[in-house]
């Protein structure tokens, strides 16, 4: 089979592949759509630790099975598939607790295993989801991210009403936008340097907040949108602030427009390490939670959304062969404008 291998840092390549053969508790589905997530473009520019060089990557995807494990008997070849690509122990005091992405035990389809940029990709059973009837393969491929997306409103809890505001406007910024209106929040700002994708944000309900200033840590930017939301907000600041970027800046500019007794979710993890505002969180008496990405529930429940047709992130997403998806990852990276998700396409004979 053909695959987009990732050589090194900056580097893809499309090569010959052994075709995957099931283990028993295991399927092979055929790939039709496979989105890239923003942890693979880390990955791909060397800057992440779960991913290592010669590796498949593509962990969001969609398509049919066409073979099954001697084991498996709740699924047939033929049938339309999404994959949770975390799997989990089922055993561990986390799982019982219904995080299964915290297991100890994790694996990640396109980090530890091969993943699904390439046309096939052997998954485990347990966590291969039939689609919807009438659900698209297309529209299934986005059931990772909305998991995300689910499990930020999810942490959020109670916003009926509330004054939210998110930083970032990629994939998950608008995501998590679309949990909190489902969850009836009020006032929903959203933040990106970007017009373009602020645009999206604006289309999809939010209240667009421009940066003054040209880069994450500019004290101009900061104070800026911290400012625009504390006066539309009575002087309080938000109920509720998700960082969908992840970095020190960031961080910290939640916490600064987050209300007393407010809470803040940090999702992005563009910076692995950042300084945080302890004092400001000490007298704020802020909750501060981490989102990290989504458990089997909140997976199942992104997918019933999704059929729902409660989350989208069209008319802004862009299919592309895999054999471009090199210079995909690169223009992710350097210049995103109006894309809310690329999914790469295998070619079919």
């Amino acid at each position: 089979m053909r695959a987009l291998v990732w050589t090194a840092p900056e580097v893809m390549e499309m090569q010959e592949q052994p075709d995957p053969t099931p283990e028993a508790d295991e399927v092979v589905v055929r790939v039709a759509y496979a989105g890239i997530c923003g942890s693979e473009l880390s990955g791909f520019l060397g800057h992440n630790a779960l991913r290592t060089p010669p590796l498949v990557m593509g962990h969001e995807f969609a398509g049919e099975i066409v073979e099954v494990g001697r084991e498996v008997t709740r699924l047939e070849v033929g049938d339309a598939v999404t994959v949770n690509p975390l799997t989990y122990c089922g055993q561990c005091r986390t799982c019982h607790m219904g995080l299964t992405q915290l297991c100890p035990e994790r694996r990640l389809v396109g980090a530890h295993r091969p993943g699904a940029f390439a046309e096939y990709v052997s998954t485990p059973a347990f966590v291969t989801h039939k689609l919807p009837d009438g659900m698209s393969l297309r529209t299934g491929s986005l059931t990772e991210p909305v998991g995300v997306g689910v499990r930020i409103g999810r942490l959020a809890g109670d916003v009926e009403g509330e004054s939210a505001l998110i930083i970032g406007a990629g994939p998950i910024g608008l995501l998590a936008l679309q949990a909190l209106k489902l969850a009836a929040a009020d006032q929903i700002f959203i933040t990106d340097l970007d017009q373009e994708r602020l645009a999206m944000g604006g289309a999809l309900g939010g209240i667009t907040v421009m940066p003054a200033g040209s880069g994450l840590d500019g004290a101009g930017q900061g104070a800026d949108v911290v400012e625009t939301v504390k006066e539309a907000t009575g002087g309080e600041g938000v109920a509720v602030s998700v960082d969908a970027v992840g970095t020190g800046g960031t961080r910290s500019q939640c916490v600064d427009a987050t209300r007393n007794a407010g809470i803040l979710i940090l999702s992005g993890l563009h910076e692995e390490t950042s300084p945080m505002p302890a004092a400001a969180i000490i007298r704020q008496e802020l909750t501060v939670r981490g989102s990290f990405a989504y458990g089997a529930a909140d997976f199942e429940d992104g997918l019933e959304a999704l059929h729902a047709g409660h989350y989208r992130l069209d008319p802004w997403i862009v299919e592309a062969p895999l054999a471009e998806g090199g210079d995909w990852f690169k223009r992710l990276i350097h210049s995103p404008g109006n894309v809310s998700k690329v999914l790469l396409v295998p070619d079919r004979p």
